[in-house]
């Protein structure tokens, strides 16, 4: 019985050792033992056809990215561009990465431009607070 198992099956060894369990064809060999290079061209075949293709298109930046909707905007173009595949996940990561960090430093520039600002109304007052003083010591 073993016997007749083995005529129904390939004469050649698969890689691991054990003989193939493929059916053979005419000559003795499955059709990948009597094709070897076959194997290769339908395995890229097969990995092409399963394969995203992605276009590598440019994606135009606004010239000025100093606002929060400069930035809000660009990010839903990003959002676009890879729904609809013309740029790759990792690329548009990327590029959110760098959004972000422009974003954050956008808010610390907006915070020490108010701390300038609070400061210099804190000094005018001193100077301000000196003058009255003179002021009324003349009235006296």
């Amino acid at each position: 019985m073993i016997k007749k198992q083995t005529r129904n099956r390939c004469r050649a060894k698969a890689k691991s050792g054990q003989p193939c369990q493929a059916a053979p064809t005419a000559g003795g060999l499955c059709f990948f033992h009597a094709n070897p290079n076959k194997a290769a061209e339908l395995g890229r075949r097969g990995g092409r056809k399963n394969r995203h293709v992605v276009a590598t298109e440019k994606l135009e930046l606004p010239a000025n990215l100093n606002t929060a909707q400069a930035l809000l905007d660009t990010n839903a173009r990003l959002v676009a561009a890879v729904w609809e595949e013309r740029i790759k996940p990792q690329t548009a990561s990327a590029v959110a990465t760098l959004l972000n960090l422009q974003l954050r430093v956008i808010g610390t520039a907006a915070l020490e431009a108010q701390v300038a600002e609070v400061e210099e109304q804190l000094r005018q007052p001193a100077a301000n607070a000196q003058a009255p003083s003179q002021r009324t010591r003349g009235c006296q």
